[in-house]
């Protein structure tokens, strides 16, 4: 009874399937009318996002192979070769002479910049990356003239860039920079740890950094 049941709708529903399919017949599309010609499909990644392994000495003298985002010269570039020299890139980081954050950042230039809470800012990412921009802001505006009169010009054995003086400042202060350039090399600073103006003026050489607009009053705000 029950195969007798199924035979009744299935057998009709069979015959229509063919009948629909006879009376409209699947249309071949016809791929000539389609074309990408005139799009921009271009996807390549570029060298300025591929990763690249580099074999660097650091100052400890131990030589090791890292892998990181290779930004090229860019203002990114510059931005992030400074935070990784300085505490590996690590937001939350106080060395053991107080310095913070990202980019070690000492308290009495925070305030210069307008950030007075230092527990606030070290757990505070996006104020980090104000406060970098901003500071250096500040530095290129003072150090401009300094900027106009050296860049190109060689201090003991030293392409002077833009980006070298930027980095330097941000190492030594403004000022330290200013009498490194105007004795010629002669007054090269060096911090706690044995970094001078002059390797950071020779590490950091030859970035993009005319993203940095000079600006005596840059504040870091949110």
């Amino acid at each position: 009874m029950l195969k007798k049941i199924t035979n009744y709708f299935v057998i009709p529903f069979a015959i229509c399937v063919i009948l629909v399919t006879a009376l409209f017949p699947e249309k071949t599309v016809d791929m000539t009318n389609f074309s990408t010609e005139g799009l921009e499909l271009n996807y390549t990644v570029s060298e300025d996002i591929a990763l690249l392994a580099t074999n660097e000495t650091m100052d400890h003298n131990i030589s090791y192979d890292r892998y990181f985002p290779y930004l090229g010269k860019s203002y990114l570039g510059f931005r992030e070769a400074l935070a990784f020299k300085e505490s590996q890139g690590n937001y939350f980081t106080v060395n053991d002479l107080g310095y913070l954050g990202k980019y070690q950042f000492g308290a009495e230039t925070l305030k210069l910049l307008g950030v007075y809470n230092p527990q606030f800012f070290l757990y505070t990412p996006e104020l980090q990356e104000k406060a970098f921009l901003a500071n250096s802001e500040r530095n290129k505006w003072i150090l401009r003239k300094d900027i106009s009169r050296f860049v190109g010009k060689e201090i003991h054995g030293i392409t002077v860039t833009e980006s070298g003086i930027l980095a330097a400042a941000h190492l030594a202060g403004p000022g330290s920079v200013k009498k490194f350039l105007r004795s010629f090399g002669e007054y090269n600073f060096s911090d706690a740890y044995g970094t001078s103006i002059s390797s950071y003026m020779k590490r950091f050489s030859g970035y993009d950094t005319s993203f940095i607009k000079p600006n005596q009053k840059a504040k870091a705000n949110l």
